[in-house]
């Protein structure tokens, strides 16, 4: 049972007019036996909360910027009507910062035998899986001095799906892919791509591309031109460990991650190309493999959904392991993770270069904008030391980026806005060079 602020307010003004008549302490006694039996009364006269029944129904997922409508059906199958609050709880983080008690809170009415449907609307703040937590009615009497209370579990789950950012350079990268795919006048030529036609000799032209069999058939020289193959096998490799917990501004790297390999798998899908997902720390956290084009880019984000990053050192033998385990052809392995120096030249840099020995390897590492902004600054004696310390990151980054190229290794050292689109433009270049 619980009590509102008119009970208060009835006990007072009814000392105060009882005190005029009566002694002070039988007046009293009097307004107190009285309000106690007109809450006694309005209590059993509120409708009862333990026989409600509750039905969920909404959204069932949504993107991190999106907004959700959770449903909840109040049915009153007793023989009173039901005048209540509800409180529909979620957790903090699917609101607005300051906003999960209001917007979660409802003024019900439902007459005795009818049901009524109330809405939340949820802005979650982070992906993942967002679970109902419970509802709180409470129910009020006919004089509202006093009420009923409990909880009901009523569970429902909303996965937030990462918010897929840069889904705005797709169609421009799309474009670019079309033209290497031979449906603009333009085509490319270059070692394992498929062949597309014969054309005479121009200078300039490789002259690996002459096909001589042609050419003793005809009075000019004839080359082989080429296109993009399709049908490649890409692997995105997320690192999970703790460097991908690191923030860049308001987003963890692995989040900036996740957005570089969604565009990436959004174009390599359209190009024909076989993309399959591995996201791992010291065990595969996540895995989509052997997907259709159609089913991939809804198999990635449902897998990406719920992903964390893990507080501890991934282990890089396992890493290498698991990526040799599912690499069983020829591939284009993108590696998610830090330039950080100790761990990539201490443990994941040996071991590397075992994976480029069949494979195309691409190392794609969030850098901080902040960097680049504190090695400008020399305004003042502390912005100078910030900036000599930028610059020593700076200087071991680029020693690390330096020394997985002399390996044969694409390394896209961007901001979290550039990432993406600097990946995707990675991937365009291999296929018009002929590498992929």
């Amino acid at each position: 049972m619980a009590l509102t602020g008119r009970t208060a307010l009835v006990s007072a003004l009814g000392a105060l007019v009882v005190g005029f008549a009566l002694p002070s302490w039988l007046g009293i006694l009097t307004v107190q036996l009285v309000l106690l039996l007109a809450i006694l009364c309005d209590v059993a006269l509120a409708a009862p909360v333990r026989k409600l029944h509750f039905t969920r129904s909404g959204d069932t997922s949504i993107r991190l910027t999106g907004e959700a409508h959770i449903h909840l059906t109040v049915t009153n199958p007793s023989r009173r009507p039901l005048r209540a609050q509800v409180r529909d709880a979620w957790p903090p983080s699917s609101f607005p910062p300051g906003d999960d008690i209001p917007a979660s809170r409802h003024a019900l009415s439902v007459p005795a035998g009818e049901r009524r449907r109330l809405t939340t609307t949820l802005h979650p703040t982070r992906r993942g899986d967002h679970h109902a937590v419970r509802v709180t009615v409470r129910s009020y009497g006919p004089l509202g001095l006093a009420a009923r209370q409990g909880n009901h579990h009523v569970p429902w789950t909303l996965r937030v799906l990462p918010p897929f950012a840069s889904r705005k350079h797709l169609p421009a990268k799309l474009a670019r892919l079309r033209e290497l795919d031979g449906r603009t006048s333009i085509l490319t030529r270059g070692e394992g791509t498929e062949f597309d036609s014969l054309r005479d000799y121009a200078p300039g032209d490789d002259t690996r591309s002459i096909d001589w069999r042609a050419t003793a058939r005809q009075q000019t020289v004839a080359v082989r031109t080429w296109r993009p193959e399709r049908d490649r096998r890409i692997l995105l490799v997320l690192e999970t460990g703790r460097t991908s917990a690191g923030r860049v501004g308001d987003t963890p790297r692995l989040d900036a991650s996740m957005d570089a390999a969604l565009l990436l798998a959004a174009l390599a899908a359209r190009a024909g190309d076989r993309v399959d997902l591995l996201a791992y720390d010291r065990r595969i956290r996540a895995s989509v493999q052997g997907r259709t084009s159609r089913d991939l880019l809804p198999a990635l984000t449902d897998a990406l959904a719920p992903l964390e990053p893990e507080l501890v050192e991934a282990d890089a033998r396992g890493l290498a392991a698991t990526i040799h385990r599912h690499a069983t052809r020829r591939s284009l392995i993108v590696l998610f993770t830090g330039l950080d120096t100790a761990p990539m030249e201490e443990a994941l840099l040996p071991l590397l270069p075992t994976l480029t020995q069949r494979n195309e390897l691409i190392v794609a590492a969030v850098a901080d904008p902040r960097i680049e902004e504190l090695a400008a600054g020399r305004h003042t004696p502390q912005a100078v030391y910030a900036a000599a310390a930028a610059e020593q990151t700076r200087t071991a980054r680029r020693h690390t980026a330096d020394r997985l190229r002399r390996h044969g290794i694409t390394v896209i050292d961007s901001t979290p806005a550039h990432l993406a689109p600097d990946l995707a433009d990675a991937y365009l270049s291999l296929k018009a060079t002929g590498r992929l």
